[in-house]
This record gives C-alpha cells, structure tokens and sequence, in this order.
C-alpha cells in the first residue's frame, strides 16, 4: 500500500440504525456486525501491519499509541434523530480525539412529516466543525435514492437533494470526506436492502464499508457501485405477500411508534460506547 495512504489508529462510529448496523448479521455478543464494524476490522488489520513496536520507554511508535493497538467505538444507535445525536454522542465522540470519524445522520429526521431542513444543515454542520476541531478526519455520507425502489417517497426527494448537496459541500473543506450513495445504482436493487426496506442487507453492509475504505484512499477490493447479477423479478403473487408482509410487520410499527412519540431505540445504549482496542 502506498506511504501516501493515511493510517488510522482510531476511529469513533456516529448516527443511527444505518451505522449501528441495523439487519447485517449478527455478532456473537447479540448485536448487529453492520458496515462501521467491517470497516473498523479491515483498519485494525492494516493497522497491526503497518504499526511499528513501541520503544524500551513504552512510547508510541509512529502509527499508534503506546500499546500499538487499532482502538473502535460506535455510538451510533437506531432511531435516533440529528437532534439527539447532537445532544447525546457529539460530545463523547469529540472527546475520544479518535483520528477517524464516520458520521451518519438526518435521514431520520427526513422520513417524517414537518422536517425542519435547516436545523437539521445547522446541527450536522455543527457536529462537523466540532468534531474537525478535535482533530479527526470526518467521513459523511450522500443518502441513497428511495425513489427508485420505493413507492411513495418521492415526496423525500427535494429534502433529500438538498441535504445530498449540502454535504458535498462540506465535503469541499480539508479534513472532510464524502462517500456518495446516491449516485450508486445498485442500492436500487432490493437485495441490498432487508425486508423492512428501510436498512441495509448484509450485502448493503459490505457494498458501504468498501465505498467507505475506497473513499478513504485504499484501492478498492471490488467494485462495490457495480449491479448485483441479474435475477428473475418476483411474480405477481411474491410481490403481493411480500408488501402484505412489510405493512404488517414493519410500516404499521413504525407509524405507531410516530403517533406514540416513541422510537427503536429508546433506551437502547450504543455497542461500543468507548474507544477500546479492536482487532
């Protein structure tokens, strides 16, 4: 790999179910493996290749600190909107001065009806500056594009334009880095997404982590924009039981929790609250 390419001894995981990892598959530890994590192993492998043994004084070498580890947290946890990704993980997050920082939110605040877009620019442009100004490379996304697999968001789509263009904006300033989802055409395809149409398939997981790692400057393992191989559509019949399904098990508890004021992860701690060595 060329010098040139940043090594990363830490990074910190920001935002909602997308980063949380919402319908990959399942750790051991019960919870949810997701993109962040699999970009955290592929960093802590290069790391532990790359990092040079501390000194006979227990100093840092010069990829890492003292104990030469590659350090992970994610705080990211599933429902949550920029509001309070602002106000519950932006702190800590900073604090933890890691070198990496993926950050991951308002589309929460974008699926509801009423979406004050300009708050939601404010409190993310907030949560870049703070998090620059602790000295960590800042990774942020485009969302992807609902309209093209989903019936009945096209009312999210000038929402979702304008947020789309308000991050690569940021993305112009030194320090910031964009992966662009929206103008991958095999998020199109419903294989990359999990029954409730909402989150990622173990598949999606894969595809962000290596648009993440590509962003970041390695060279890319695979094409993670390239289509999925072609498949037979679903019948007629599929497709009846399959939207008969998502309605009973996923849209109508998702309006009841929005009439309710409730959400998905109320009370719900993030799965790696602190910045703790990783392998």
């Amino acid at each position: 790999m060329p010098t040139t390419i940043r090594s990363y001894a830490s990074y910190v995981a920001v935002g909602d179910s997308f980063t949380e990892g919402m319908c990959d598959d399942l750790l051991p530890d019960g919870h949810y493996q997701g993109w962040a994590d699999r970009v955290a192993r592929a960093l802590a492998a290069e790391h532990a290749e790359r990092a040079e043994p501390a000194g006979q004084s227990g100093q840092a070498g010069q990829f890492g600190p003292a104990d030469g580890g590659f350090r992970y947290a994610n705080l990211a946890v599933r429902g949550k909107l920029i509001g309070q990704i602002h106000a519950e993980q932006l702190a800590p997050a900073a604090a933890m001065g890691a070198e990496l920082v993926t950050l991951a939110g308002g589309l929460n605040d974008v699926l509801r009806p009423g979406c004050d877009i300009d708050r939601v620019e404010r409190l993310l442009g907030d949560c870049v500056r703070e998090l620059r100004a602790a000295g960590s490379t800042v990774v942020l996304f485009t969302s992807t594009d609902p309209t093209r697999r989903m019936a009945g968001s096209a009312r999210l789509l000038p929402t979702i334009l304008r947020m789309k263009a308000f991050v690569q904006e940021l993305g112009r300033q030194d320090g910031i880095v964009v992966v662009d989802l929206f103008s991958a055409p095999c998020f199109d395809d419903r294989r990359l997404w999990a029954e409730d149409r909402l989150h990622l398939s173990p598949e999606g997981h894969r595809r962000v982590a290596e648009g993440v790692l590509e962003a970041l400057g390695r060279p890319a393992a695979f094409d993670w924009r390239a289509p999925l191989p072609a498949a037979a559509p679903p019948g007629l019949t599929e497709r009846l039981r399959d939207d008969a399904r998502w309605l009973r098990s996923h849209l109508g508890p998702w309006i009841g929790r929005r009439l309710t004021g409730r959400s998905s992860g109320d009370g719900r701690p993030p799965k790696r609250a602190e910045l703790l060595p990783y392998s």
